[in-house]
């Protein structure tokens, strides 16, 4: 049974009871660099800003420094960075996620073949 869609694990850093970093976190990370605002880093991931921002505010709790910062409006504009923190917390957690992939990827194919055809189709 050959999958259409590409079967890997997805990896998910525990704060506490709070997830610090899981792969939506890390998409919405990579989508503030590419747009330089959190807003549109939103819309380009189909959410609310409220929900990007709450999302962007876990994040900052739950480590030591801020991941992401806003500059205020004015004549040059407002907008987000990632901060220096947040490229090597990004930079982090994409090594660990090809890691772990590449650990159980003979694992994870193997359970792939265990499942049904709807399964594959989600």
């Amino acid at each position: 049974m050959e999958s259409s869609r590409k079967t890997q694990p997805r990896l998910r850093i525990l704060i506490g009871a709070a997830t610090a970093l899981g792969p939506g976190k890390v998409d919405l990370l990579e989508a503030i660099v590419e747009t330089g605002s959190i807003s549109a880093a939103a819309r380009t991931m189909g959410m609310s800003y409220r929900r990007a921002w709450l999302l962007v505010d876990t994040m900052n709790r739950c480590f030591h420094g801020n991941l992401v910062t806003k500059a205020t409006g004015g004549r040059g504009g407002g907008g987000t960075k990632v901060t220096p923190m947040g490229l090597d917390v990004l930079r982090r957690y994409r090594d660990m996620e090809a890691k772990a992939e590449a650990s159980v990827r003979d694992e994870v194919a193997a359970f792939a073949e265990l499942l049904s055809e709807t399964a594959h189709k989600d």
